[in-house]
């Protein structure tokens, strides 16, 4: 069975250097909230442990985590990271979204 989640190796890069300059674990947490102007939006950030019913995938030695919750609303997503004249980001690349916006960080369902 393929991951629920997946990691591109240009995130799993961005990730490896960001833990690396903060001397922490290459550990991403993807989360989903309420808000934003499509209903939900991603939130990012190093996280510390792997909580025990935390879904993890791992790309390149970086892993990624999601909450249970969370993965609800994200199963079968790609996390990228892209960079292009308006920035870098991690972006989600999310199947179950039926609405999103142009920021891109957030989506409906």
């Amino acid at each position: 069975m393929a991951d629920p989640l997946t990691l591109s190796p240009a995130a799993a890069a961005r990730v490896a250097h960001i833990a690396q300059r903060q001397a922490k674990a290459p550990l991403l947490r993807l989360s989903v909230e309420g808000g934003g102007c499509s209903g939900f939006q991603y939130r990012f950030g190093l996280a510390d442990t792997v909580e025990p019913d935390d879904m993890v995938s791992e790309t390149d030695g970086v892993r990624l985590v999601v909450d249970p919750v969370s993965l609800d609303l994200v199963a079968g997503s790609t996390v990228d990271f892209v960079e292009s004249l308006g920035g870098a980001a991690f972006r989600v690349t999310n199947p179950l979204a039926a609405a999103g916006c142009g920021c891109g960080s957030s989506f409906g369902i």
